[in-house]
């Protein structure tokens, strides 16, 4: 809410939700408190975020796993970008820090309010700590059993997701982390202009549900998807693999190896690209240069 004040005596109050403009000073405000916050709290929320995004991969794993009652593709993949959505939504409103919104830093640092290691340092610790929240979850969700529901079909989904992804060309994988991070960080862009929770979760659902349906890819969500298939190829009991009617054989390419080269990394790069150059620096340059 904020009050306008046409004179002393009248003051107005207006629900409006704010301007491009000023947007892009509170993002500007913002990404100087992310590069200032200490390493034990950025850390933390960075853990929180990986945990977060990892969830609303579990549940979109869910919602993407078909019966004999199968809903057409497209519904299917629309849904499950709805799910993800809970992802970061958790992020923004629960509050925790995520390497590809956190992207949107480079506003402050163009304006000189932080310097090249704040920024760095920022991303680098946020990384590692999304890495170890969503690899965590990850072995969690292994652990629980969870993949066994639907006759072991949730499991299936899970594994065909993790190979699907790495099986992805280097430059494939970077353009697809390109569009990917467009959306999120015009999502967490959106959210600065929010008077309101509903407002911030009405402003995340659309851009991140369709960057999921669209297939884009998202370096903090592939920390939980392509870690639960090694897992699963690595450690699933015999009944898992009796149900589902294939062996682990069929998924020799999941390795931690595919994960890291093939995958992680030019995913990682494209967000990069996309949230710096297609979102940051083109509010910066437009709201926030001087002269």
């Amino acid at each position: 809410m904020s009050i306008n004040t046409t004179n002393a005596n009248s003051p107005t109050v207006g629900f409006d939700a704010l301007l491009p403009a000023e947007m892009a000073r509170k993002a500007e405000d913002v990404g100087i408190k992310k590069a200032n916050l200490d390493f034990l709290s950025t850390f933390a929320l960075a853990v929180l975020a990986g945990a977060f995004i990892a969830l609303g991969a579990v549940f979109a794993t869910i919602s993407w796993t078909t019966t004999a009652t199968a809903i057409p593709w497209g519904w299917g993949r629309i849904i499950g970008g709805v799910a993800f959505s809970l992802g970061l939504i958790l992020v923004v409103v629960a509050g925790a820090e995520l390497f590809t919104g956190n992207n949107l830093i480079v506003m402050a640092w163009s304006s000189r309010k932080i310097s090249n290691w704040q920024m760095l340092r920022n991303w680098l610790i946020v990384y590692l700590g999304n890495l170890v929240g969503a690899v965590a979850t990850a072995l969690i969700v292994f652990i629980s059993m969870q993949f066994q529901m639907a006759n072991g079909n949730v499991g299936l989904t899970a594994l065909n997701i993790g190979l699907a992804k790495v099986h992805l060309g280097f430059f494939q994988a970077l353009a697809l982390g390109v569009l990917c991070n467009a959306l999120v960080c015009l999502a967490v862009w959106l959210c600065f202009s929010a008077r309101s929770t509903l407002d911030k979760i009405a402003a995340i659902i659309f851009p991140i549900s369709a960057f999921v349906a669209a297939g884009f890819e998202h370096c903090v969500a592939n920390m939980y998807f392509i870690p639960m298939a090694i897992l699963l190829k690595a450690g699933a009991p015999e009944t898992f693999w009796q149900a589902t009617g294939t062996t682990p054989a069929n998924y020799q390419d999941l390795t931690w190896a595919s994960f890291l080269v093939q995958n992680l990394l030019p995913v990682t790069l494209g967000n990069i690209i996309g949230g710096v150059f297609l979102v940051a620096v083109i509010y910066w340059l437009v709201y926030l240069r001087k002269g």
